[in-house]
C-alpha cells in the first residue's frame, strides 16, 4: 500500500511533467517572439490534420521532441504540434493524438491537454473521426459534440488528484460549452449549411462495433462513436479549459450500411470534407478566442 508520502509524490510528479514538456515549447516558441503563446488549441483526429499546414508563420515541433509527451502511432495522425497564425490569433495544432487501443492509459492519452493548458491555452477545439448512429446523418457531415458517454472502461483523473490541476470531483454537466456550439452553428450558417448536434460513444478500440453494439449504443442514446476525444474533455474540464468538440462522420456505423467498415474510408472522407472543415474552424477560432476572454 503506498504511504501518504508516495501518493502525493505521484500526483506532483504528473503536474512536473506537464510543465517540462510546456516549458520545452516554450523555448521553442522564442525562436519566434512575435508569435507569443497559443491562446487556443484544436487537436485533429484522423484525416483532419491538414488544418494545421494553414496556419501562418508556423514552428512545427515533432511529438518525439517534447519530453513526456506520449507519441502518436495510428494512421492518419502525424504526430506533431503546429503553432501559428490565423490572422492576429496564435493557434497551436496537434497534428493527431493518442489513443488507448495504441496501450496508452486513459491519463496518458489525455496528458497532452494537460502540457496545453500549462501553456496558458484557455480554449480547446477537439476533432475526430466518428461512426454515424443516428441515421440522420450522412457520410461526411460535421456534428457538434452536446455531450458523451464514456464507455472505455477508465477515467484520465483515476489515481491521486493534484489540485494545482483542478478539485476532485469537476462536473460535466457542460462539458462542451453552449457559448461556442452556438458560434460554431452561427459560422456553419454563414457558410451555407446547418451543424446537427449530437452525443459521442467513446469506446476503446481498435475494433469496430458489432450491430449489435451499435443498437445497444443507439438505445442508450448515442448518436455517433469513436475512440478517442473524451479522456481530453475531461482533463480539459478538470484544468477549468472551456471546449468544443466537432465529429466528421467518416462512415456510418455497423449495420446501417453495407460492407465492413475500413480505417481508408475514414482517411478518404476526412480528405473529401477538407474544405469545408479547414473554412469551419477558420471562420470559429477567432470568435471562440474573443468569447473565452
Amino acid at each position: 500500500m503506498s504511504s501518504h508520502a508516495d501518493v502525493k509524490h505521484l500526483a506532483m510528479d504528473e503536474y512536473t511533467r506537464a510543465e517540462s514538456a510546456a516549458n520545452v515549447i516554450r523555448m521553442q516558441l522564442s525562436q519566434k517572439p512575435h508569435l507569443g503563446l497559443p491562446e487556443i488549441a484544436v487537436v485533429l483526429g484522423s484525416g483532419l490534420g491538414s488544418f494545421a499546414d494553414e496556419l501562418a508563420d508556423p514552428i512545427a515541433i515533432p511529438y518525439g521532441s517534447i519530453p513526456n509527451f506520449p507519441r502518436s502511432t495510428a494512421i492518419g495522425h502525424a504526430g506533431r504540434m503546429v503553432i501559428g497564425k490565423i490572422g492576429d490569433l496564435t493557434v497551436a495544432a496537434m497534428q493527431g493524438r493518442v489513443h488507448q487501443y495504441e496501450g496508452y492509459s486513459s491519463r496518458e492519452a489525455a496528458f497532452p491537454v494537460r502540457v496545453l493548458a500549462r501553456l496558458g491555452v484557455k480554449s480547446l477545439v477537439l476533432t475526430n473521426a466518428a461512426g454515424g448512429i443516428n441515421p440522420l446523418y450522412g457520410q461526411g457531415a460535421l456534428v457538434l459534440l452536446s455531450d458523451h458517454i464514456n464507455l472505455q472502461g477508465t477515467n484520465p483523473l483515476n489515481g491521486p488528484n493534484d489540485d494545482r490541476f483542478g478539485p476532485r470531483f469537476p462536473g460535466m454537466s457542460e462539458a462542451y460549452n453552449p457559448g461556442f456550439r452556438r458560434i460554431a452553428q452561427a459560422a456553419a450558417r454563414e457558410l451555407g449549411y446547418e451543424l446537427n448536434e449530437g452525443v459521442y460513444a467513446a469506446l476503446s478500440g481498435p475494433s469496430y462495433e458489432t450491430p449489435a453494439e451499435i443498437r445497444y449504443l443507439r438505445t442508450i442514446g448515442a448518436d455517433l462513436v469513436g475512440m478517442s476525444t473524451v479522456p481530453e474533455v475531461i482533463v480539459a474540464r478538470h484544468m477549468g479549459v472551456e471546449v468544443l468538440a466537432i465529429s466528421c462522420v467518416t462512415n456510418m456505423a455497423a449495420g446501417l450500411s453495407d460492407g465492413e467498415i475500413n480505417h481508408e474510408e475514414v482517411l478518404e472522407t476526412g480528405e473529401r470534407v477538407r474544405g469545408t472543415f479547414l473554412a469551419l474552424l477558420t471562420a470559429i477560432l477567432p470568435r471562440i478566442a474573443a468569447e473565452a476572454k
